[in-house]
């Protein structure tokens, strides 16, 4: 029997990871570095606006960035943990009250953030727990009963020395620290962009941690996940009151930054208007929740501008046109984008086993 030939041998010899396997692009690489780019991009645009527009453009970017966190807020619990809400308005109200009582007791503007967050986690906590025994509709129904009792039980009488009853709270709005060269908009700018990046970071962290694993497994197979040994219960009230928490924190910069805070200033449609801006910006996606914010604030002015006596209407017509070419919201149409453009960049010619090129 005489020996196989040489090249045979090399041909019949499995591919070994050499120089021409490494150079081969990773799949979705270049998406994670187009990412990372935009990112870049879109924080130094941030950084730079407040050179760039007048004062009031200012101020409705600064209410884009709150409604925004609100909205993530929202979207950690419906878009990552499935539980249905129509009354994080009310959440957001709690927020806003309690930085406005806290300021009138002279506390510093920027301590009041971490305190409004405390007591709406606390809220959303305990209002998680009789929400266990709810799913779909039925929990929809619950938030939707906070969401309405709100406003009045801001108006009750015995409250009024700290509410203000219905004349609500006037703030006065915080001055730059000494030595910026910022007037007050631009100071509350840079000052809520801090606190959005820092909150955008946290949820960031808190989706790719085990933690959000569990949420996200609660989300999509509850039985499943309870039998892996997830603590269902558990989770949904923490998560409940997580989301309170980033609600009541873009709550109390809102009140920072219109500086006023009524009981008729959180009604039922603001909690229809996040769940419109959740669903506009993709559900399930963190930076989406901003595109979900623009949403919010412009489109209803652009609607009033169009005709006044059929805002409304003008307003549900964009809606329908924004809902039918972005199906599944902002982050969605992005994603489909990309997922065009990068295999584009990434074919090139297949190198074949054991060859070279």
């Amino acid at each position: 029997m005489s020996a196989p030939e040489p090249n045979a041998i090399a041909l019949e010899r499995p591919a070994t990871a050499g120089p021409a396997a490494k150079a081969l692009p990773r799949p979705g690489a270049a998406w994670l570095s187009s990412r990372n780019l935009a990112i870049c991009a879109s924080v130094l645009a941030a950084v730079a606006a407040p050179a760039l527009f007048q004062n009031f453009v200012v101020f409705q970017l600064t209410l884009v960035m709150v409604y925004g966190l609100a909205i993530l807020g929202l979207n950690l619990l419906t878009g990552f943990n499935g539980q249905f809400s129509l009354g994080h308005s009310a959440f957001y109200g709690i927020g806003a009250y309690t930085a406005a009582i806290l300021m009138n007791q002279n506390f510093d503007y920027y301590w009041t953030l971490p305190c409004a967050g405390a007591v709406c986690f606390v809220v959303g906590f305990l209002f998680g727990l009789p929400a266990l025994r709810l799913q779909g509709i039925y929990l929809a129904l619950a938030t939707f009963a906070l969401a309405t009792a709100m406003p009045q039980i801001l108006k009750f009488q015995p409250l009024e020395p700290l509410t203000g009853g219905v004349q609500g709270i006037a703030l006065l709005k915080p001055d730059p620290p000494a030595g910026l060269p910022l007037n007050a908009d631009q100071w509350l700018y840079y000052f809520t962009l801090a606190v959005l990046l820092l909150m955008f970071a946290g949820a960031a962290s808190l989706v790719k941690s085990r933690t959000g694993r569990a949420i996200m497994a609660i989300r999509d197979h509850p039985i499943a996940a309870a039998a892996m040994g997830i603590n269902t219960s558990l989770y949904k009230t923490v998560t409940f009151g997580v989301s309170a928490l980033y609600t009541g924190i873009a709550g109390a910069l809102g009140a920072i930054v219109i500086q006023f805070v009524g009981p008729d200033s959180f009604p039922f449609l603001l909690s229809v208007s996040f769940l419109v801006g959740l669903v506009v910006g993709g559900v399930g996606s963190i930076p989406g929740s901003l595109v979900g914010g623009v949403f919010v604030l412009f489109v209803p002015n652009l609607a009033e501008r169009v005709s006044t006596g059929l805002s409304g209407a003008v307003y549900g017509v964009i809606l329908l046109i924004v809902i039918f070419v972005m199906p599944s919201g902002a982050a969605g149409f992005v994603r489909r984008a990309a997922a065009r453009l990068i295999p584009a960049r990434n074919s090139g010619p297949q190198v074949p086993m054991g060859g070279s090129r």
